[in-house]
């Protein structure tokens, strides 16, 4: 079960609540609050998987039951059965889903605060090599990463040349 989709979808739906007016009880913001925590507890320690699932699970059936029974005395029947929907599928083992954005990592280690920095992927025309190549030619720094994806990182204004250097205007890769 993705936790964390099912608790941002949850958010999402109480931030369409309180745009209606409707109040959120705090005991509800208390249990989503309690399930994101121990969801970040469960990744730092994937050992205590087994007791804190189960908490997980509990927390967010009674958020969700609760958003679920003021969305539908607030928004017309095919939202409501459009979250059901994604609610379902973030409670879904075997889905595949699309990694939340929010979960991409904010800090690569090796890489300055101060430095900007994107992560690029080879494609058919525009080869590592390449990219590499264009990097250092922009003063930018690299770094390959196990998944064969490289990290390019080095000052905001630098990032951003490279980047219109490897894209042609109308978005195919520079030859």
């Amino acid at each position: 079960m993705s936790h964390v989709a099912k608790s941002n979808l949850l958010e999402e739906i109480i931030i369409e609540l309180r745009k209606k007016q409707v109040e959120i009880p705090a005991n509800v913001m208390t249990d989503l609050k309690s399930a994101r925590t121990l969801i970040k507890v469960e990744k730092a320690d994937a050992r205590a998987r087994s007791q804190t699932e189960p908490k997980i699970d509990q927390y967010l059936v009674n958020v969700e039951a609760y958003v679920m029974a003021e969305a539908d005395k607030q928004f017309p029947p095919e939202k409501v059965e459009q979250w059901l929907t994604a609610l379902d599928l973030a409670s879904c083992d075997s889905c595949v889903t699309v990694q939340d954005p929010k979960e991409e990592m904010r800090m690569i280690s090796g890489v300055p605060r101060d430095q900007k920095w994107i992560r690029v992927e080879a494609i058919d025309g525009l080869p590592l090599e390449k990219l590499e190549q264009m990097a250092t030619e922009a003063n930018l720094g690299i770094r390959r990463e196990k998944d064969g994806r490289l990290v390019v990182y080095g000052a905001d204004e630098a990032v951003k040349g490279f980047i219109k250097k490897a894209i042609k205007p109308n978005g195919q890769p520079t030859d």
